[in-house]
């Protein structure tokens, strides 16, 4: 039964570990991809950057909204704040280095 438990809890801790590197990922590139004066100066660097900054801000809404009481893991608030603050991340950094 103990292991069972122990299972369960790292099974979906790595469960959201990959979905908010997938999620963040996405958002963080796509946001680099599609913004508006951007065409013809994909660099790979910047892409991986913009990616991994919408993972770290997908993990940290997640684990702060949890901290604060707001929801629990897995609820669909969670998945929205994580896409939320990873768009809004890529957004403001592919703002700022244009």
């Amino acid at each position: 039964m103990v292991i069972i438990d122990l299972m369960a809890a790292l099974m979906g801790a790595t469960m959201g570990f990959l979905a908010f590197l997938v999620i963040g990922g996405i958002s963080g590139a796509s946001a680099w991809i599609f913004y508006p004066g951007q065409a013809g100066r994909l660099k790979a660097g910047k892409l991986l950057l913009t990616a991994f900054m919408g993972f770290l801000a997908a993990t940290v809404s997640s684990y702060l909204g949890q901290y604060l009481g707001f929801f629990q893991s897995g609820q669909m608030l969670e998945w929205l704040s994580a896409i939320f603050a990873s768009c809004l991340v890529g957004c403001i950094f592919t703002a700022l280095v244009k």
